[in-house]
């Protein structure tokens, strides 16, 4: 179906946008602790020989162009033409027997969709009546559900078009697209359009049940004014930031060059083994946290654009109660890491934390503030996640929710690692948060 075209390139520096997964900075970063990654150039265009069009798979100004005269199916199209860079990461287990190849938040989808406005608009006018003008249902619409078939084959076909660049002991191919749906329902009929073309058509893409990335978030927009995304949240909120304040709450902030960073990356990492012991979560080394921040700051000091690498201290009255780690880059801010102590909850740092870092990340210029994972759904007060599905979705943001990981096997020893990744799931996430009254 198609036409892929893979070259490896030099690891040199990528502009500081885009996901930032996808940056050499993390990437290199992730080379530093246990991971090696390659970069490569992808051209694909979608074979118009063997494709099968529908009028509804093409739009003006998407990807996918049609030219004059063209009508309905393969005949007058153009094949869809893509050029992109991506950065694939590698990790060796079992002393180098064998590794997995990880391709975090690529590829998009083939075709640019409709945006929700004006899919919205389209179904308000069918239902007033509005005779307002031609009816956008009548135009060409497209969605992640149009080109199911397209992005399956897309997946496959570029998993195997990357195999030969890779380590020879490679298990697994695995992909984080790069798709998201505004609920968990759309979401999980594009993965099951996906499994169903990939059980039809032969494919060996499967959907892997642990996810790498977290598939569900909310998004800050950042690009409206300070009072316009404090109007956004949830009235409570606003009360508990003010309060925070009027409490006597106050955040420091501080980078990888600051003189007291390594008694603050201390505090930080005391703090994360409380939440951790309260929470029966885990986390990475120190060292991890202080050479993330320490490295963003040595390669800004070399001019170099990448992402800025904070930590945010909530202290009151001498105690260190609260702590945040943020990334920021042009096109987002991500709520990497946090912590929390026991005590003095009432004064609610988390929040103020929260908005000093949304308010920073939008005068660094960021576009929207990623909270980085929550709970696909937990409105009910009685959802064992409720908890924390309010606390991010109460900070106004839009909801998200990304298809999870997927993956194309390359060996048959991956059943058994598949196996083993479960079952090391299921005693994180459901045995150790069970023991901890989680």
């Amino acid at each position: 179906m198609y036409k892929i075209i893979v070259n490896q390139i030099e690891k040199s520096q990528w502009p500081n946008n885009g996901t930032f997964l996808q940056t050499p900075f993390w990437c290199e970063f992730k080379a530093r602790h246990g991971w090696e990654y390659r970069r490569f150039s992808v051209t694909y265009e979608l074979d118009t020989d063997s494709a099968e069009f529908a009028d509804g798979a093409l739009n003006q100004g998407s990807a996918c162009e049609r030219s004059e005269g063209s009508g309905t199916g393969a005949e007058g199209v153009k094949a869809v033409h893509k050029s992109f860079e991506l950065a694939v990461l590698n990790r060796s287990f079992a002393k180098g027997m064998f590794s997995i190849a990880y391709i975090p938040m690529m590829p998009e989808l083939p075709y640019e969709c409709t945006p929700e406005e004006l899919l919205d608009k389209a179904f308000d006018d069918e239902n007033t009546g509005s005779d307002s003008g031609p009816s956008v249902i009548a135009q060409e619409i497209i969605t992640p559900e149009t080109q199911t078939i397209e992005y399956t084959h897309l997946l496959q076909e570029l998993a195997y078009a990357l195999k030969p660049f890779l380590p020879k002991n490679t298990i697994v191919i695995r992909f984080d697209p790069n798709v998201g749906f505004s609920s968990p329902e759309d979401r999980d009929a594009f993965n099951f359009g996906v499994k169903t073309v990939a059980y039809a058509d032969r494919l060996k893409l499967r959907k892997n049940k642990v996810d790498i990335q977290p598939p569900d978030t909310t998004l800050v927009d950042l690009t409206a004014s300070e009072d316009e995304i404090l109007a956004r949240m949830h009235q409570k909120w606003r009360y508990n930031i003010r309060l925070s304040e009027r409490k006597g709450v106050v955040i420091h902030k501080y980078e990888g060059n600051d003189k007291e960073l390594s008694s603050k990356i201390d505090i930080f990492y005391n703090l994360t083994k409380e939440t951790n012991a309260r929470d029966g979560n885990s986390s990475h080394a120190k060292s991890y946290y202080q050479d993330l921040i320490m490295r963003s700051a040595a390669l800004r000091e070399e001019g170099l654009d990448v992402p800025v690498v904070s930590l945010y201290i909530a202290e009151h009255e001498e105690d260190e109660i609260a702590a945040i780690m943020t990334l920021f880059s042009h096109d987002e801010a991500i709520y990497l890491y946090g912590a929390s102590s026991n005590k003095k909850r009432n004064l609610m740092p988390n929040h103020l934390l929260q908005w000093t870092a949304m308010k920073d990340a939008k005068a660094y210029g960021s576009k929207y503030y990623d909270m980085y994972g929550m709970p696909p759904e937990g409105k009910d007060e009685n959802h064992p996640m409720h908890g924390l599905y309010m606390f991010k979705a109460n900070f106004g943001g839009k909801n998200v929710h990304r298809t999870g990981s997927w993956d194309l096997p390359l060996k048959s020893i991956y059943g058994c690692y598949s196996a083993a990744e479960k079952m090391r799931a299921f005693w994180h996430k459901k045995v150790i948060k069970k023991l901890k009254g989680r």
